[in-house]
């Protein structure tokens, strides 16, 4: 149901307040370039410091813009079982196509908690749910086995496999077939995850490269193998210096020095490092993006 490029969307500030301007920019230009699918309010979107209200109005104006012409697919996680029920709830009924839901963080959930967790969701809304694995966000891992359980749930439709191993995915693969999509949650290992079966990324790059990024998952899908690979290692110097500073501190600056948004972020993140913000400057000049 999900596959492709698939763009982490940042959620632009501008004097402490949301700046829809410049978001719905962003989100046509997402569509215009080639972007098969628009996520907001995940990690690269700050959900973790966006009110309730802040977090509704960002996935409602996202279904809004995009006006279904790529599936919107809303952040809707939380550590909190019943606020991951509340949030996935508004997102279908603000128009979403589907909810993204990270596991449970913090808690540490042992494997039958977040298989509960995850099970409760999708008995409590009928919207297709792609789950997020990453355990160097939350302290947990979500185990192949415990993902290949939670097919039996028909709305689980995907997962973003954020654990950095290759071989994680391929046991995922392995064990749930064509029962899930697994899609990359790191930029780097679009191409080795699709190598193994995956279908696609949900990618912070695209932010500021989005036809690159698609044409990378395009080619690979349509055999192009050759392709896919000299636009991996086209692009490997910004997925490298999108991670200099945790994200989304540098795909923002980034997107600052290509004119789009504000730098604005929310506290506890703060404005990249002087040093740090020359070297992700020398990369997008030699990237051509400014």
């Amino acid at each position: 149901m999900f596959t492709g490029s698939l763009v982490a969307i940042v959620t632009p500030f501008k004097n402490g307040k949301l700046d829809e301007k410049s978001l719905g920019d962003l989100i046509e230009w997402q569509i215009t370039s080639g972007t098969q699918g628009i996520v907001p309010c995940g990690t690269t979107g700050e959900s973790a410091t966006l009110t309730h209200a802040e977090h509704d109005r960002v996935v409602a104006f996202t279904v809004e813009v995009a006006r279904r012409r790529v599936p919107v697919i809303a952040g809707t996680g939380s550590n909190s079982t019943q606020e991951a029920i509340a949030l996935t709830k508004h997102a279908k009924a603000a128009g979403a196509d589907g909810a993204l839901l990270i596991t449970p963080y913090y808690n540490k959930p042992t494997q039958e908690g977040l298989f509960l967790h995850y099970k409760a969701v999708a008995e409590a809304v009928d919207l297709p749910l792609v789950l997020y694995n990453i355990p160097g966000r939350t302290g947990v891992n979500m185990m192949p086995s415990t993902i290949s359980r939670l097919t039996v749930c028909p709305t689980i439709v995907a997962i973003k496999e954020g654990s950095g191993s290759v071989q994680q995915a391929s046991e995922i693969i392995q064990l749930c077939g064509e029962r899930l999509t697994v899609l990359a949650g790191d930029d780097a290992l679009t191409l080795p995850m699709m190598a193994v079966g995956g279908k696609g990324v949900i990618t912070v790059t695209a932010n500021l490269v989005p036809s690159d990024m698609a044409e990378l998952v395009n080619a690979f899908l349509a055999g192009r193998v050759d392709d896919a690979r000299a636009m991996h290692y086209r692009l490997y110097p910004l997925f490298t210096a999108l991670f200099y500073e945790t994200n989304p501190i540098p795909v923002k600056e980034a997107l600052h020095m290509m004119g789009k948004i504000d730098r604005e972020m929310r506290l506890p993140l703060c404005p990249m490092g002087t040093d740090n913000r020359e070297k992700l400057l020398h990369v997008m000049k030699e990237a051509g993006l400014v």
